[in-house]
Order: structure tokens, then C-alpha cells, then sequence
């Protein structure tokens, strides 16, 4: 079987420069609204909290801000690979796949944060989820017309006989 640096990514669905572009957009303003709301606006609604409550608003506000950079690197990475400034070889390595962002571990704590940041913890769950499922279409795929799937393995059974 042929290593990663000999497999090309290719996506089941084609990840566009304007589906690419449409989701960066939307990265960076919500973004931009998280950043205002977590570091500004959201001082007084966080003040209003009791303390348990506080260290979730904290927590969630990191949380926000991981999946947003996880997202922004995984769309500049496909940016990249469009504008041919990196090999989609090169792209499919793991440390420029999308990265790993956890969730809270309490839903019922979300419960008691304030609206707004609960819509916006949301939505960064939602963009975060649906670049997920694009990265996940990326499959290596052999280069240099090499089998894969069946065909590695009914070539791996006659070399055995």
C-alpha cells in the first residue's frame, strides 16, 4: 500500500473557491462578533453571573475562539491549495487538516449563560460542524494510478500466492 506522501486528497463534493471564500467570510465576521461580544459587550453580562457561571462564560468564550481559528486555518490551507501556492498533497497532512475543537462537557451549565453568548457559541458550533464534514470528504486517494480499496488488496492476494 502506498504511504501518505505518495496519496492526493480529493473531496467527494468540490470544495469551490466561492464556497470557499462564502465560509471565510462568514469565519471572520463571526469571528469579529465573538471578539467584540466575549472581550466588550458581553463585560456586563458576564458580571451579572455567579462565579461557576463566570468560569463557563470564560471557558465557552476559548472554546469559541479554538473553533474559529481551527476553521480560519482549515479555509486559508484550501485558499492555498486554490491559489496553487501548496500541493493538496502537502494539504492533507494532519497538521493542516482541521483541528480538533471539544465542546462543552456541561450542557446545563450553557444553560445559564446569557443569550448572546449562547447564539454565538452556537453558530461557531454550527460553521465548525459543517467545515468538519468538508474535511472529512477529503479522502486520500493513490497517486500515479495505483489501486486502492479492492484492487491493493486483490494485488496483495496474488503476490502471496
Amino acid at each position: 500500500m502506498a504511504d501518505s506522501a505518495d496519496m492526493t486528497l480529493v473531496a467527494h463534493t468540490p470544495i469551490t473557491p466561492k464556497l470557499v471564500e462564502t465560509l471565510y467570510l462568514e469565519a471572520m465576521t463571526l469571528a469579529d462578533e465573538a471578539r467584540s461580544y466575549f472581550d466588550r459587550e458581553g463585560a456586563a453580562d458576564r458580571g451579572r453571573l455567579d462565579p461557576v457561571a463566570r468560569v463557563a462564560f470564560s471557558c465557552e468564550s476559548l472554546r469559541v475562539t479554538t473553533r474559529l481559528m481551527h476553521v480560519v486555518s482549515w479555509l486559508l490551507v484550501q485558499k492555498a491549495v486554490q491559489a496553487g501556492e501548496l500541493d493538496p498533497t502537502e494539504a492533507g497532512t494532519p497538521e493542516r487538516r482541521l483541528g480538533r475543537a471539544t465542546d462543552s462537557d456541561d450542557p446545563v451549565r450553557l444553560a445559564f449563560l446569557p443569550v448572546r453568548s449562547r447564539e454565538i457559541i452556537e453558530r461557531s458550533r454550527d460553521l465548525y460542524e459543517r467545515i468538519s464534514r468538508l474535511d472529512t470528504q477529503l479522502v486520500p486517494l493513490p497517486a500515479d494510478g495505483e489501486g486502492g480499496g479492492a484492487r491493493a488488496l486483490l494485488d496483495r492476494l496474488r503476490s502471496s500466492l
